[in-house]
């Protein structure tokens, strides 16, 4: 595992709000998962970066409950009402033209699911080494 990948999961950890992006690509192609950071300003930029590539995206948080789900780049479905004001208030001017998307934090799932696994295998190897040490 790379440090950019170390990184960047640092970064999300950091915002302590993370959940999974899916996004379904209007070419047909196969789905793409994310670990992402969903406060508001990155998930806009996460939708926004995606707004005309992208035919449905769903995010949830870290336990697979829905955040938001997307139609052709819009919202759809956002339970949370005051959270989509929130994330409107930053998407919709990506949306018209009036800025860029910025910098999301984002890692491939593949890359998330192996940061997770090296960190298991971490924790693992301590305690084994705490029950050895003990004996």
């Amino acid at each position: 595992m790379d440090q950019k990948t170390i990184d960047m999961m640092g970064k999300i950890m950091d915002t302590e709000r993370m959940g999974y992006a899916y996004v379904y690509p209007s070419d047909g192609s196969a789905r793409e998962e994310y670990l992402i950071a969903t406060t508001p300003e990155n998930m806009a930029n996460f939708v926004g970066s995606r707004f005309l590539s992208a035919q449905k995206m769903v995010i949830t948080d870290i336990a697979d409950r829905l955040i938001l789900d997307t139609c052709g780049g819009f919202i759809d479905t956002c339970p949370d009402q005051k959270l989509c004001m929130e994330i409107n208030s930053h998407l919709v001017p990506i949306q018209l033209g009036e800025k860029e998307a910025g910098d999301i934090l984002q890692l491939d799932r593949k890359q998330a699911d192996a940061y997770f696994a090296a960190e298991d295998r971490a924790v693992a190897m301590a305690e084994y080494g705490m029950e050895c040490g003990m004996g």
